[in-house]
C-alpha cells in the first residue's frame, strides 16, 4: 500500500495562503513516502488525504482542514514511529525551556536578591537551555534517520 495522491484543487490557484498550506502538505506526503511505514500508518495517512480530497470546502475552511490533517498525521507519526520534521524538538523545547527552567531560575534569582523584578532574567536562560536540548534531540533524530527533510512553516 502506498500513500494516495492529493487531488489538485481548482481553488488553490486563487488563494496564495491556501497554496502554501497545500504545497507544504504535499511535501510532507512526499517525505513520508520515503519512510518505510507500516500498513496501518499508511491507512491512517490515506484516510486523512481522503478527507481533503472529498472536501468541498474553500478558503479559510479548507486551510483549516489541511492544517488539521497535517497536524494529525505528524502527531501520529511522531508518537508511533518517532519521525519528526526539522527543528521539531527545538521548537518544542524552546517553550519547555522557558517554563521548566526559565521561570524557576528567574524566581530563584528574584528571591535571592529580594527583587522579583528580576524574574525575567531566568527566561532567556531557560530559552537557551531549551534550544540546546532541542538541538541535541533534533541532531539525534537526524542521525537515526527519524527526521523528515521538511521544515514546517504553516
Amino acid at each position: 500500500m502506498n500513500i494516495i495522491e492529493l487531488k489538485k484543487l481548482q481553488v488553490i490557484s486563487i488563494d496564495i495562503k491556501l497554496k502554501e498550506y497545500y504545497s507544504q502538505f504535499e511535501e510532507l506526503l512526499k517525505e513520508l513516502e520515503k519512510k518505510n511505514l507500516p500498513q496501518n500508518t499508511l491507512a491512517l495517512i490515506n484516510n486523512n488525504i481522503e478527507l481533503i480530497n472529498s472536501s468541498e470546502l474553500t478558503g479559510i475552511q479548507l486551510r483549516k482542514l489541511i492544517k488539521q490533517q497535517q497536524t494529525a498525521i505528524l502527531k501520529y507519526v511522531e508518537k508511533t514511529h518517532k519521525i519528526v520534521p526539522k527543528s521539531y524538538y527545538q521548537t518544542l523545547w524552546l517553550l519547555l525551556g522557558i517554563t521548566a527552567f526559565g521561570l524557576p531560575i528567574g524566581t530563584i534569582i528574584g528571591l535571592s536578591l529580594h527583587n522579583m523584578g528580576l524574574l525575567g532574567l531566568g527566561l532567556p536562560i531557560g530559552m537557551g537551555i531549551g534550544i540546546l536540548i532541542g538541538f541535541k534531540m533534533d541532531k539525534k533524530a537526524l542521525n537515526e534517520g527519524r527526521q523528515l527533510n521538511l521544515t514546517l512553516k504553516q
